[in-house]
């Protein structure tokens, strides 16, 4: 059994360099860590990849070949990818018990309605035996509009109920949230998804819209938050304690911690600090990269 994670987002959410910085950051634990990219158009990575799905399809192998687009062409890829997933198979038997990060594509359409790549994860679960959770990266400059925002909570809703796995949503590039624009709310509304009645009501003042629209945007608010489906964790690929603090999660998601025996991969080596509640967590995070420039324009 191997543990590992699935690594989704929209395009330039930081998925590759996550995966190189995560593999970094966990081999200083003492772990062995094997990337494998699932991207047919990343020609270009920053790490070595132990299994690259350009051994058995590009991106522009499947266009030329078929006269497709980029969004038809990763499609095309993604779906002969299922048909040869025994050859996923052999190339991950070659690189047993190390902890495994699946680096996919960006294009939203392939984790939240087509079949392919939820195939291709349920065959890594069934057949491969491995144990995953899944990481869905999301710019936290989608915090700096309501109506980016609201698209974020949907598309990470759609991802979660369509792949059916165990789930992390989180903001990634987290120290650069108010380079473009001054927030509405607090970080924690942003990350807990809570009171979107709030936010129903800036969505109208911004841009008024025709009734049924209205009544629209105050259902998906309301289902939002009655069932509280969604939340957000944060990210600095840049700082040790956040990505610590999101192994110990992304550990107890895949149950990594649970099946770990050797003190040396425990997160403890690297801090001293007990976990933190995720509240007081948020409000770090706020204080560090957003309260600090309320003052400075202050003065």
């Amino acid at each position: 059994m191997s543990f590992g994670q699935v690594v989704l987002g929209p395009p330039g959410s930081g998925k590759t360099t996550y995966c190189h910085g995560m593999k970094q950051f966990l081999t200083a634990l003492g772990r062995k860590v094997a990337i494998i990219n699932l991207d047919p158009a990343n020609d270009t990575v920053p790490y070595e990849p132990n299994v690259d799905i350009s051994s058995l399809i590009t991106l522009e192998d499947a266009m030329s070949e078929f006269g497709l687009g980029p969004n038809g062409g990763l499609m095309y890829c993604m779906e002969y990818l299922e048909k040869n997933v025994d050859w996923l198979q052999s190339e991950l038997e070659k690189i047993q018990d190390q902890y495994l990060l699946f680096d996919f594509p960006g294009q939203v359409e392939l984790f939240t309605h087509h079949e392919s790549t939820k195939k291709i994860i349920g065959f890594l679960l069934k057949k491969g035996g491995n144990r995953l959770a899944c990481l869905h990266l999301v710019d936290s400059y989608y915090c700096s509009s309501p109506f980016i925002y609201l698209s974020a909570i949907l598309l990470s809703l759609s991802t979660m109920l369509h792949l059916e796995l165990p789930h992390i949503n989180v903001f990634s590039k987290i120290d650069m949230i108010e380079k473009f624009k001054r927030l509405d709310f607090s970080l924690e509304f942003y990350a807990d998804v809570v009171d979107m009645s709030h936010l129903a009501n800036i969505l109208e003042y911004a841009e008024p819209s025709p009734s049924r629209f209205k009544k629209m945007t105050q259902a998906l608010c309301e289902i939002i938050e009655d069932f509280s489906l969604v939340s957000f964790t944060t990210l600095n690929i840049q700082d040790k304690k956040s990505m610590a603090e999101l192994v110990k999660l992304v550990d107890k998601t895949n149950g990594y911690i649970y099946a770990c025996s050797s003190p040396q991969t425990m997160l403890e080596n690297i801090t001293s600090a007990d976990v933190d509640f995720e509240y007081n967590r948020i409000a770090a995070i706020q204080e560090k990269y957003m309260d600090n420039e309320e003052e400075e324009e202050d003065e």
